[in-house]
């Protein structure tokens, strides 16, 4: 192993072809000898370079429609080699392998295949055998060999060449064998989760995870936690491929305040109109739906005032200057919405700690994903909660069946509580949240601490009674006890939602019924801890 190392001898075979050109010419400007494959090496040859094709190293041509080309003692012989070893260096002269020092390696695109539909004969064809061979050897050797996977990095690449007389330092090395390494176990677990998804496998015996790095974050939850943001390659629209316009770096805490607010106004479709969500530490403060985007937010606004000072705001429409007027009336940490328009983001320029993103369109919250947490020892995998119920999906309870009114806002009710901690109680008159409790250990207590704050807002508003006096009632899961059902209807609700299936809901139906009460049952709960 040495500090630096020369680079006389390159391989380069590419899919993305990203920066191809400008890469190879200034290797062959500092006079390092080009070998390539394929269309990689027609592309070489096209701009005018000198290059070997790898069939002439080896001997072998490519074959079987390009499946064996690079798998040659010659190659992986010139990348594995300790230019050191003595008995080593006897093997590659009695066998004629001449070192590579560089190998500039990018796979075959499986995830952008798998990504846009293809079949799984296509899929299998895109599944890279000699690249990631020989991105291993290459990173096992970084002692001496320099292997690069990512176009970002040619022009540090050709930095470090100058800063070092055409050699590549030792740390230089390691680093991009980490990545080296990181990159082909990112294109394993790729393929190998689409494998049990085309299988039928939802719980296969080994799961792998990988992302790209998009962010170092200042810390995480608190200031003595390091922490980063990684993207998965997905194109689900949300925070993760969002752009931002403004503002200083996101946090920890922004991210994933930001991915909650937004994944919940996903929830509401443009198509039916307007609609806002405010969310504080992961939980809503205030949903609603308004006539225009600015009375969506000052209605989500009146649920909580308090809790929305310092909050992020998610928007299922662009946002307008109207809008944006009214969101900067108070301090607010981050808005994202599917779009902003000029006038906008121009009133937004003069907050300059506010953050202002824009997604390409809505998440959609019927398809399917994975969602992991960590625990001690191991990690949790389960299916996103895509669960979705309409008025059709609901069973009547009780006597008395919901007015076409009531009916909408308990719909309204059920897709806010899906996104509130359990135990969550969610409030709603004339399709706004007016009372939201989150993450109690009792579920009474979560109905009765949303009461409180509908009550505290009365008074805000000046109101004669809170909202919740003719509102619906939304429980994330089945009430135990009639005590919470009965809470709800002393703070004036008239309708509830709830998922059924406790061993006392006659006693909860009986209860709803003593007090006029209209109830449903979904048969799905929406858990979220």
């Amino acid at each position: 192993m040495t500090d630096l190392a020369p680079l006389k001898r390159a391989l380069i075979s590419v899919s993305d072809k990203t920066g191809l050109i400008d890469l190879a010419k200034a290797l062959a400007a500092r006079n390092v000898a080009l070998v390539s494959t394929g269309g990689t090496a027609r592309e070489l040859r096209e701009a005018g370079l000198r290059v070997q094709d790898v069939s002439d190293l080896t001997g072998y041509p490519e074959m079987m429609d390009g499946r064996v080309k690079t798998l040659h003692p010659v190659v992986h012989g010139g990348l594995l080699a300790l230019r050191d070893d003595e008995a080593h260096q006897g093997a590659m002269a009695a066998h004629g392998i001449a070192p590579i020092d560089l190998l500039v390696v990018n796979l075959y695109p499986f995830e952008a295949t798998v990504a846009r539909g293809a079949d799984h004969a296509e899929a299998i064809e895109n599944i890279d055998i000699g690249g990631p061979a020989m991105i291993r050897a290459a990173a096992k050797n970084h002692g001496f060999v320099t292997v690069v996977t990512d176009p970002e990095e040619y022009i540090p690449l050709l930095s470090e060449l100058d800063s070092h007389d055409g050699r590549t330092r030792l740390s230089f090395r390691k680093t991009l064998a980490q990545r080296a390494f990181a990159r082909t176990a990112a294109y394993d677990a790729a393929v190998s989760n689409w494998m049990a998804q085309a299988i039928g496998t939802p719980t296969p015996r080994k799961r792998a995870f990988a992302g790209t790095l998009a962010q170092t974050l200042r810390y995480g939850e608190n200031p003595h936690q390091q922490a980063a943001f990684y993207r998965d390659g997905s194109d689900r629209p949300g925070v993760a491929n969002a752009t931002q316009h403004q503002g200083k770096e996101l946090s920890y805490n922004n991210i994933n305040d930001t991915n909650a607010a937004f994944e919940l106004v996903s929830e509401f479709l443009p198509a039916d109109g307007p609609a806002c969500a405010i969310i504080k530490h992961a939980n809503p403060c205030g949903v609603a739906r308004g006539a225009t985007l600015a009375e969506a937010y000052q209605r989500a606004h009146d649920c909580d005032r308090t809790s929305a000072f310092g909050g992020i705001i998610a928007l299922n429409a662009p946002l307008d200057l109207a809008t944006a007027e009214a969101i900067t009336g108070i301090f607010t940490e981050v808005v994202i919405a599917p779009g902003a328009n000029a006038d906008a983001i121009a009133h937004f320029a003069s907050k300059r700690n506010l953050r202002l993103l824009t997604t390409p369109g809505l998440a959609n919250p019927a398809l399917p994903g994975l969602e992991f947490r960590q625990v001690a020892g191991g990690f949790l995998v389960q299916d996103r909660d895509n669960g979705m119920v309409r008025a059709e999906d609901l069973r009547v309870v009780t006597r008395r069946a919901p007015t076409g009114a009531e009916m909408a806002d308990l719909l309204f009710a059920w897709k806010v509580a899906k996104h509130v901690k359990s135990n969550a109680i969610v409030y709603v008159r004339d399709q706004a949240t007016v009372g939201i409790g989150a993450g109690q250990m009792s579920r009474v207590d979560s109905t009765r601490i949303a009461a409180s704050k509908a009550r505290d807002m009365a008074g805000v508003l000046g109101l004669p009674a809170p909202l919740t006096q003719g509102s619906v009632v939304a429980s994330d899961a089945f009430f135990p006890f009639a005590d919470g059902l009965i809470a709800a209807a002393e703070a004036g609700a008239t309708a509830l939602i709830q998922p059924g299936g406790s061993m006392r809901d006659d006693e909860v139906i009986a209860a709803a019924d003593e007090a006029g009460l209209a109830m449903v049952f979904t048969g799905q709960r929406h858990f979220r801890h």
